[in-house]
Order: structure tokens, then sequence, then C-alpha cells
């Protein structure tokens, strides 16, 4: 079932309430209706339009997410009717997409529903009758994370309820501002532990110099620092000299404000300063920054550059990429590298792809990539084709049930599925110790045992947590995108410290240099 439309009545509630802000001069802001129209635990916000709130699969915040939303409903109805104990476990990500944008976001947002819910379904069935079982509710903090206040408190009441048992949240796919204060929030104010998935900003974690800026995160994904450490590893480029580095000058985003520093330290030397844009404040529309990459691809031309470092969001570099297929020095040929976020490009309709057939590569770093572990190279430790096997059965619509249609190339859905895992490794692992549901506490204090023998086996490889949280020299796979497919093209697994790691798969007592 979705959210319905609010009805005549809650349409002439509206009227009223608008008319009542207007007489008082407030004609702005949000105001929460207290109708039935977007179902239990959800509420309907006017300022965007759209509900937000948590539910057990029972509503559907968007129609590409009802068959998997269903199949998730189906799997908690049967949890919570067997007799068995469960935790429950929180999947907070935004899943409510109205904008010009909303076919990328919507095709990400399902990518990762579906993710969880592999992870649920293998909990449950997959398991060897482990405990305890796994319920799972999705958490909706709207448009950019916008209401994320109130469902962050919404999961708090639930951690709290003898009924919920909510044990961890994770997801979190987006490096936002938004995402930084939920995760603050969550983890240091409500005390519950929080598993990180796509996210790669380097500054919501914590480090050895702030190891309790959040109390209870771990992440599966390695940063921005460590994935453009594994692109250096896998490809030595150009002579510092004839890179360019290409940046938003945006500082209120995370994803932006990171890669950033991190190809700044990349370009140093190079023979020209970083050419910078300003894109606008929400990162799905476009702006006027391809006059910007016009003028600034003429500096390029002009200059030895062979290779663009390229810090920002897709949009704009679909921008750049299109100028830069009508750049003047057409005999000039271009390498442009840059971050994880680029793997929503084979969503962008807007993207000319001959650019990428006359002169032009775009390589960038992705979490993971169906073909990284299948492959006659695949390296013996560090991750396993058994590990991804486990997860591409569970694709099998006969097994787990119809939930749309899934791609696991984008590396979402295997990200996301990762994160979830680990979520339920933490609590289990934690239930051998003492009661078969631990408290949140006790779900902490699990993440500090999962490296070793006690790793993470994740579909995009070995999870081997520092004591920050961080996965330590997690693989990363390097993608050149490509124009014939119109795919990204798996080149090679790399690693932050140049090799995989060994058997032990835990972090030395002094970092790898």
């Amino acid at each position: 079932m979705r959210f319905r439309t609010p009805g005549r009545l809650v349409r002439r509630a509206l009227l009223v309430v608008f008319l009542l802000v207007v007489s008082v001069g407030l004609g702005y802001g949000y105001h929460v209706y207290d109708d039935n129209s977007c179902g239990t635990g959800v509420q309907w916000e006017s300022s965007p339009h759209e509900c937000v709130g948590v539910t057990d699969g029972g509503m559907s915040f968007d129609p590409a997410l009802d068959q998997v939303f269903a199949r998730i409903k189906a799997e908690n109805d049967r949890v919570t009717k067997s007799g068995a104990p469960y935790a429950t476990i929180a999947l907070m990500i935004p899943m409510y997409f109205p904008r010009l944008t909303a076919p990328v976001d919507r095709k990400h947002a399902l990518w990762e529903v579906q993710g969880a819910y592999f992870a649920q379904y293998r909990a449950n069935h997959n398991a060897n009758g482990r405990a305890p079982a796994i319920r799972m509710v999705l958490a909706n903090p709207g448009l950019g994370g916008g209401h994320w206040r109130s469902v962050a408190d919404r999961l708090a009441r639930m951690a709290a309820s003898p009924d919920h048992r909510l044990r961890a949240v994770f997801g979190f796919d987006i490096s936002l501002p938004t995402t930084q204060r939920s995760i603050d929030y969550l983890t240091n104010v409500k005390h519950i532990p929080v598993v990180g998935g796509a996210l790669t900003a380097d500054d919501i974690a914590n480090t050895p110099q702030h190891p309790h800026a959040y109390e209870g995160l771990v992440r599966v994904n390695p940063s921005n620092t460590d994935q453009a450490a594994a692109l250096a590893h896998a490809d030595h480029g150009v002579p510092v000299r004839q890179t360019v580095l290409v940046e938003d000058a945006r500082n209120d985003d995370n994803y932006i404000t990171s890669l950033r520093k991190v190809f700044e330290a990349r370009t140093e030397g190079a023979s020209l300063a970083p050419e910078q844009f300003r894109s606008p404040s929400d990162i799905t529309t476009e702006g006027t920054t391809s006059n910007d990459f016009r003028q600034i691809i003429a500096n390029i031309c002009a200059s030895p550059a062979k290779e663009i470092y390229f810090a920002g969001r897709p949009v704009q570099l679909r921008q750049f990429l299109n100028e830069l297929g009508n750049r003047g020095c057409r005999a000039h040929t271009y390498t442009v590298i840059t971050g994880p976020a680029a793997n929503a490009l084979p969503l962008d309709g807007a993207l000319e792809w001959d650019t990428l057939r006359h002169g032009v590569t775009l390589r960038l770093t992705a979490s993971s990539h169906p073909d990284a572990w299948t492959g006659p190279d695949t390296p013996a430790t560090g991750g396993s084709a058994e590990a991804f096997k486990t997860l591409n059965d569970l694709t099998n619509p006969q097994l787990t049930g119809p939930v749309g249609p899934v791609d696991l190339t984008d590396s979402r859905a295997i990200i996301t599925y990762d994160s979830a895992w680990t979520a339920i490794e933490g609590i289990r692992d934690e239930a051998v110790h003492g009661h078969t549901v631990p408290s949140a506490d006790e779900v902490r204090n699990a993440w500090l045992r999962l490296h070793g023998a006690h790793r993470v086996e994740g579909a995009s490889g070995w999870i081997c947590l520092d004591n920050q949280g961080n996965p330590y020299d997690k693989a990363v796979a390097v993608v050149r995108l490509d124009p014939t497919t119109r795919t990204g093209h798996f080149v090679t697994l790399s690693w932050p410290t140049g090799r995989p790691p060994n058997g032990s798969c835990t972090a030395p007592r002094t970092p790898v240099t």
C-alpha cells in the first residue's frame, strides 16, 4: 500500500490552516497535519510536501518502492508472529523524490532498500537459526534529510520500547550536514548504534585525533581519503605538473569539502591553481555552472594538464563532461578522475556519451562492483567470490520474492547490504555473550570486536573495523565509465595501503604508509 494523496477533507483542512497562517503574517515554514494520509508512525509535512517518518513496510513512500516494501512487511510480520525474540534495525535514507532528478534518486533508494531487505532475509532464513530474529523498519527523513530530527526522535522511542527493541540504525547514503547532524544526535544524544552505508566524507567519522566524535558510529565504506589513496596505487598517472583540479568552492557539503581536500593534496605542485566554481546549494539543480565550465576548460586547454581531478557532485560533473566534449582543443586527450558519487552518472539522461568516445576517459572509485570478486585475478584476502555470491543469490526473485528491478552495478545495493549485515553481526555477536536481544550499549561494544577472526565478510570485501570504527584497508573498486555499455566498467581492485590486508585483518598499531 502506498501513501495516498490527502483527501477532500484533508485538503480543506490544509486550506483552513493556510488561511490562518497567512492571516497572522506567517506565510512560511511548515506544519505537521494530524491526518491519516501517511499511516502509523508517519506524518505529512507541507514544506516540502511529503510524508516522513518510520514504517514497517506497511505503507510505501514511493511507487517504485511498493514491491520491496511489501516483502519487508511480510518478513516483519513473519518475525513478530513467530514468537521468537527479535531485534529491530532501521534503514534511514530519503525515500521521496518529487523533483526533476527523481528518476536517479528513486533508483538509488530502490537499490538501497533492496540491499537492506536481502540482508534481513539472509539473517532470518540462511543463518542456521542464529538469534535474535531481525525485524526492519524504514525511516524516511525527507528530501535532503530535512526532517531528520523528528524521525530520529521516533527511532529513539523505538530503541527504548520493549516491543520494538531497535538496536541499530544504518544506511545514511549521502554526505550532507543534515546527515552529520542526524548521526551526531543518534549516537551522542540518544546513544543508538549507527552503521554508515554509502558515506565517504572524512569528517563524518571517528578519527585517531577525535576517537569519540560519534560514540557508536561505524562505517563500512572507505573514506574519500582512503579511496583516493587506493586510486593512486592503481594508477600512478602523470607527473603532478600535468594535473589540474576543478573544485566546487562550496563549504556546506561534506562530500565536496572532503573530496576537495583530498584532491588538493593530490595535485599540489600542478601548473595551474585549482579552477573553482560554485554550485547551487541544492545538489540536484543545474544552476549556471555550465557557463563556468566553458571558461575553465579554455584555461585547461592552454595548460599542460592531462589529468583533471574533479571535486564536485554528479550534476556538475555531467555539465563539466558535456562541455569538455565541446572543447576547442579536440586534439588533447584527458582523463577525468573523481569520487564515488559519480556512480550516478549512467542514470543521468542528459550526459552526452559521445564525450567519452572522443579523447576523454572518466575514472572513479566505487564501493564495489559485480566483477570485483569474480575474475581470475581475485586476491586471496580482502574479500571473496563466495561472499559476493551469497548476495547475488539473494537477488533471485524465486527465493526472496519480487522486489523490483535489481542492479548491483551501481554498488548501492551492495554497500547497503553490507551496512545492514554489519549491524546484524554486531547484534548477534553480542547476543552470544548475554541476553538474546542485547542492549544498545552492548551492540556498541560489539563494534570493537568486528575485525580479525570476527571480521564481517561483506559482499564488497572484508570489513575489518579499526578502533575508531572505520574499515581498515577496505577494498576499493576502480571503475571506468564505458560509453558503449553506458555502465561502469570494472578496471581493478585497489587498496588504501597499496596491497590487500593480511589474513589477520586487523589494523596495525602504527598505520601503514
